[in-house]
């Protein structure tokens, strides 16, 4: 990941990009073991998107869908407390999943 954002001009993202990954990698591997998970980085208007989607199964109950979603929030709180923009959201079909992501501005 470091190669690829030097490559692109992008050193002054490497320390924050770096722990910001390895904190929704981590969240996503206790929440998800034993299954892929995809990293993604896109830089885009002055702005680096990291993304993780994993393969978290769907919850068919409503309340447990909620209560999967406030762990995996509660999880990321120290991501939460250093960055404005954040979030999780259910894959699109026909992918499945959970994606976590995270902005930063230059």
């Amino acid at each position: 990941m470091t190669a690829a954002l030097r490559a692109h001009g992008l050193t002054a993202y490497r320390w924050p990009a770096v722990l910001i990954a390895a904190e929704l990698v981590a969240v996503a591997g206790v929440l998800t073991p034993g299954r892929d998970l995809y990293l993604s980085l896109r830089y885009r208007d002055d702005v680096l998107r990291l993304l993780v989607w994993d393969q978290h199964p769907h919850h068919p109950v409503p309340a447990a869908e909620a209560l999967c979603g406030g762990r995996r929030r509660r999880a990321l709180w120290l991501l939460a407390a250093v960055v404005d923009d954040w979030g999780t959201c259910e894959a699109s079909p026909p992918q499945r999943g959970t994606k976590s992501w995270v902005t930063l501005p230059r």
